[in-house]
């Protein structure tokens, strides 16, 4: 299996090049983002160049403190759409394969309509990227549109939009499902990255309630080959967290 770097966990005290250094000196086959605006693309697009790693996704911004995303808030659609193209934009000036939108926190039949709308909008400008939903889970996300990969199927087959593919997190879904391995059977066809991290305390994937030496199987056996971001909390420096890499690569 290979392995993507959450830099906005892994690396947080670094710039966002010099996360990327540190995650190709870690052995990572990959990197992926959070909110990375306020780094000139130019220079993302160097540390890639200079380390090999491919940026496999970002986010859209999270808006105002405590909304988590815009794209599903009612009387919000213009600056959501805004943040949309300004995600892509910044995707495509660093070669960068995917970005998530995120929804915010809204609830009912509006928010959907709204947030179908604005998928539509954000994989009709980026045919050429895959637009990723995520359900996060009710404790880390209260009142989060999106927190069940049920609704992420329905709302994907209701946009059908071929770019249009879920976040398949481990931590949120063991959260608030559990039941992986069926679940990842399940919904393969529509999913577009995995993330993986111990439950319940976000950490390295080497303890708690998931093994994902079993994961790592359930997912090689499905066909899966893109890299597994790693977007845990390190309990202390993310050098001396990496122990579990050697060991899931090689399961």
């Amino acid at each position: 299996m290979r392995f993507s770097a959450n830099l906005g966990f892994l690396w947080a005290g670094l710039d966002l090049p010099g996360a990327i250094r540190a995650a190709a000196a870690a052995g990572f086959d990959a990197v992926e983002c959070h909110w990375p605006y306020e780094t000139a693309p130019e220079a993302v697009l160097a540390a890639l160049a200079e380390t090999g790693l491919p940026m496999l996704g970002l986010n859209t911004r999270r808006g105002l403190p405590g909304e988590n995303g815009l794209a599903a808030l009612p009387g919000r659609e213009a600056e959501a759409r805004a943040e949309i193209d300004r995600a892509i934009a910044y995707a495509r000036a660093i070669g960068c394969g995917a970005v998530h939108v995120m929804a915010g926190v809204a609830e009912g039949p509006a928010a959907e309509a709204i947030f179908l709308a604005n998928l539509a909008h954000a994989c009709r400008a980026a045919p050429d990227l895959t637009i990723l939903i995520e359900p996060l889970n009710r404790y880390d996300a209260p009142g989060y549109f999106l927190s069940r990969s049920g609704q992420a199927l329905r709302l994907i087959e209701r946009a059908g939009q071929e770019n249009l593919k879920l976040m398949f997190d481990c931590y949120h879904l063991q959260i608030m499902e559990g039941d992986l391995s069926r679940r990842l059977q399940a919904l393969m066809p529509i999913i577009g990255h995995v993330q993986i991290a111990a439950v319940p305390d976000r950490g390295a994937p080497d303890h708690g309630e998931l093994d994902y030496r079993h994961i790592c199987r359930v997912l090689r056996d499905l066909g899966w080959q893109r890299p597994i971001g790693a977007e845990y909390r390190p309990a202390g420096p993310t050098e001396d967290s990496l122990g579990w890499l050697p060991q899931l690569r090689a399961t």
